[in-house]
């Protein structure tokens, strides 16, 4: 085929492929939050081509020269990319290539009209995708091809968002058989942002937003939404007709580098020209391009040239100093991927420090290969690796990450440009496990117990894992850097809460991305979690206040992660649509997790199993026992069924056969049922477990009792709570606080079966003097309550039945428990008499005058959950 026009003087070879002086490096792919063709980083600098008039041939562009002409000048100003709204011609994708420009190519079906409830309609769709994808697949000027675009909230509204995003599942099968390596997204907007659609390669969104901190902010929302993906705006711009050229310009400019800010792959501007064609007519009312219907460029065309001329970010005339500190013990498996990444860094200050912590392979041999400081200790544990790095950096900000990791290389470059534009202490990101580890490695990424960050909302994290974390050297130094006591891991968890307890905030940044090698054996697998394990019972004794009655650490924010995927949400959840789907922002609210399912995740659930097959086996001695043993098989099934459920959400990447896939998700569904046994061993060998607080020697009675206390120097009733509140937490017990509608102040417990509630109140004497009473009345769980009840009524069973060994031990295990029930109660009561000694700084026994006891009209003990 020879075009002999002279604009279009260029011959296409007998495949109808164009010979290009470019060199084609192959299909766009994917690679963790970013678009890569080659092994070059591919950002998309897009401009929104159509829809126009049909022209002769009936397509919706104009003819083949006026393209040729646009593509020349999109191309000159510096754009790689167009996206179209309706199925390209062949001619215009070959134009396209010729000139370097990648093509979104945009699927256009009946997409506003309630297609589903017409069969013939969906299978025509259907058709006419599938069509498409042939006339366009394995076209190198193909960028990926998007299902639609905009499918409007009401639609989705009446069908239910399942309905839809089963059909957009069904179309990117057809896209993924017709043509394996192109890349399928979806267009979406904020009316139904709640689609849940994690098949696609990338996500996409058309975002309007005339503020640039509402843009910052909704953009953190998205990348959140996007999870390990890449997120591209398929639409920004401003209507130049009614806000101005000039504003046109400006906030064209400041979207944009917002976008590459924020960590976005890439955006299109809407759009080439003011010249639009919808719907059977031309639309004059709105003038939103970068040249106008007679192609003269507005200064907007210009601001969006410089400003993807930057992207993602302008390049600051000072960035500061970084240094990046790895520390390792016998790393010599994975610390050249590290340390290679480390060189390719797109950043221009800073270092590398080696901190090799007492290796005994050639890990030091291979770091001094490299241009970095290095730096060997005898092995002293990971914090103090850690506080070796920080004293010896001389950046003002200190980047730490691991030898089984590497970077990204705009790592540095997201994390310094968040440092310069908030006052955050700290600053992480996520971590992505590489796709060729192999297969366990990928059942191990999908596991629970995973390094993960904590969000407390889009860009506010609690925690941030020590694989990927960077400090101001100056906070880290006020707080005295890392615990040494953390040896192997839990440093990262106490260096946030620390720098909190300050006042101080952590960032996160989604695209500030680190490849974090995941275990891969199962063995490995089990080392870490036990490891995991002891650094939580360590955790719980630095920071008793944290964790609940039995044992279990309670975040603030959400779990973000592969691995933390909450399999036991069975309430479904609810689309805020707004009065008559009005709202422009129609958010997920997801449905409270069961209960039962989530217990059976716990570690102590294993206890109750061995418990109950402990019974279940005495059965052989006295048959009524084998009344356990339905629950038993009900307490195994629950957690097997929680595991396989998991495993089965799980989208695998390496296995492409069936039989390869589930293998996968059964050995998953096996790491999911294995990592509590594990966490639960490494708790237990440093004393965290739901018995762990030291019982009072005093035995009390479950009663009501008040106790005074006389103090000379006045103090706000909730500071005297705060310190009973420590006083408590100091000997590994929690206290609740009571809400806005209850009567008491703090639920104090000291075992998950007993505990007490006080209630306080301050007499004011004048002077400052206060009389402070605390009145306290027992609460005990319904699980004690029933387990008493349950072990008491066996005992005396088999007592009767003349089973007199058996019975023995049920009574006598009946009366233990009832026991401990009491001790924890009296527990709980004695150290609330302690901590409103120290609140009043009382050196007398509490039964002298300054601190006594009343006896008062007992209340009601509590039956707690």
């Amino acid at each position: 085929m020879l075009f002999h026009d002279p604009i279009l003087s260029f011959r296409f070879d007998q495949d109808d492929v164009p010979l290009s002086t470019s060199t084609n490096v192959g299909r766009p792919r994917i690679h963790g939050k970013f678009l890569y063709r080659g092994q070059e980083k591919l950002w998309i600098r897009g401009i929104t081509y159509g829809t126009f008039r049909p022209n002769v041939e009936g397509d919706l562009f104009p003819n083949p020269i006026a393209v040729e002409q646009d593509f020349i000048r999109i191309a000159s100003h510096g754009f790689n990319a167009i996206r179209t709204y309706t199925l390209p011609p062949r001619w215009l994708l070959d134009l396209a290539f010729h000139h370097g420009l990648l093509v979104l190519v945009g699927l256009w079906w009946d997409q506003f009209v309630t297609f589903l409830d017409d069969k013939v309609l969906v299978q025509s769709i259907k058709h006419r995708v599938r069509e498409s994808i042939q006339r366009c697949a394995e076209h190198p000027a193909v960028l990926a091809y998007s299902l639609a675009n905009e499918i409007p909230g009401p639609i989705v509204r009446w069908y239910g968002q399942q309905k839809i995003e089963r059909f957009l599942e069904q179309l990117y099968t057809i896209v993924k058989t017709e043509d394996p390596q192109g890349l399928v997204t979806y267009v979406n907007y904020p009316t139904t942002e709640y689609l849940h659609l994690p098949f696609l390669d990338f996500i996409c969104f058309n975002v309007y937003l005339e503020q640039q901190d509402a843009l910052i902010a909704y953009l953190a929302r998205l990348q959140n939404i996007a999870g390990e993906r890449p997120l591209v705006l398929a639409e920004i711009g401003l209507d130049s007709l009614r806000n101005g050229q000039d504003r046109q310009a400006d906030v064209l400019d400041w979207q944009i580098r917002t976008v590459g800010a924020a960590g976005g792959a890439g955006a299109f501007a809407f759009a080439w020209t003011d010249e639009w064609y919808c719907g059977g007519q031309e639309i004059e009312d709105w003038d939103f391009g970068l040249t106008d219907r007679s192609r003269r460029p507005k200064p907007a065309l210009s601001a969006v040239e410089a400003a993807f001329q930057d992207f993602p970010i302008r390049p600051q005339q000072e960035w500061p100093h970084i240094s990046v500190v790895v520390c390792s013990y016998n790393g010599s498996r994975t610390i050249r991927d590290c340390l290679e990444a480390l060189q390719q860094l797109a950043y221009p200050q800073y270092e590398v420090i080696v901190v090799n912590d007492g290796s005994t392979d050639n890990t030091e041999d291979i770091a001094r290969e490299y241009p970095c400081r290095v730096i060997s200790t005898t092995n002293q544990g990971l914090s103090n690796a850690r506080n070796t790095g920080m004293r010896a950096a001389s950046g003002d900000i200190v980047a730490y990450t691991d030898d089984d990791a590497y970077p990204d290389p705009h790592w540095l470059t997201y994390l310094a440009h968040m440092f310069l534009t908030t006052s955050h202490a700290a600053i992480g990101g996520p971590n992505l496990p590489p796709k060729d580890d192999g297969w366990i490695a990928e059942c191990v990424a999908h596991a629970p117990g995973g390094p993960i960050h904590v969000l407390l909302d889009d860009q506010l994290a609690e925690h941030i894992p020590g694989c990927n974390m960077a400090f101001r050297k100056r906070h880290l130094q006020a707080i005295g850097g890392f615990d040494p006591q953390y040896r192997a891991a839990g440093d990262d968890v106490d260096i946030c809460w620390r720098l909190q307890e300050r006042g101080w905030t952590i960032g996160f940044h989604a695209s500030a991305q680190v490849w974090h090698h995941r275990r891969n054996s199962i063995r490995t697998y089990w080392k870490q979690q036990r490891g995991y394990g002891r650094a939580e019972a360590l955790l719980e004794k630095k920071w008793p206040q944290k964790y609940n009655v039995a044992g279990h650490l309670s975040w603030k924010g959400r779990l973000y992660g592969k691995g933390s995927t909450n399999a036991c949400a069975w309430r479904t959840s609810r689309v805020y649509h707004g009065v008559w789907g009005s709202a422009p922002f129609q958010l997920m609210y997801q449905g409270n997790p069961s209960r039962a399912l989530s217990i059976s995740q716990m570690p102590e659930w294993n206890l109750a199993i061995s418990i109950l097959t402990v019974l279940t086996i005495l059965g052989g001695i006295w048959s009524p026992l084998l009344i356990t043993l339905p629950l038993l098989i009900g307490a195994l099934g629950t957690g097997v069924f929680v595991a396989l459920r998991q495993a089965h959400r799980c989208p695998f990447d390496v296995p492409k056969t069936p039989l390869l896939r589930t293998r996968s998700k059964l050995v998953t569904a096996g790491l999911h049922l294995l990592q509590p046994i594990a966490r639960l061993t490494g708790r237990m060998s440093l004393g965290l477990t739901p018995w762990r607080t030291d019982l009072s020697e005093t035995m009390l009675l479950p009663s009501t009792h008040t106790f005074t206390a006389w103090s000379e120097q006045w103090q706000a009733p909730t500071d005297r709570l705060e310190t009973i509140e420590r006083t408590i937490h100091g000997k590994r017990m929690t206290a609740d606080r009571g809400g806005n509608f209850d009567r008491w102040d703090l639920h104090v417990k000291s075992g998950v079966l007993g505990g007490s509630l006080v209630r306080m109140v301050s007499e004011e004497h004048g002077q400052g003097k206060q009389l402070i009473r605390c009145r306290t009345w027992p609460t005990f769980s319904k699980g004690a309550i029933t387990c008493v009840a349950i072990l008491g009524i066996l005992g005396a069973w088999a007592l009767i039945d003349q089973a007199w060994v058996l019975g023995t031990i049920l009574t006598g295990s009946s009366l233990l428990l009832l026991l401990r029930t009491l001790q924890e109660h009296s527990s709980a009561t004695v150290a609330i008499k302690e901590g409103l000694m120290a609140s009043v700084e009382c050196t007398t026994p509490l039964d002298e005058p300054a601190c006594e006891e009343e006896a008062l009209f007992p209340e009601p003990a509590v039956v707690t959950d």
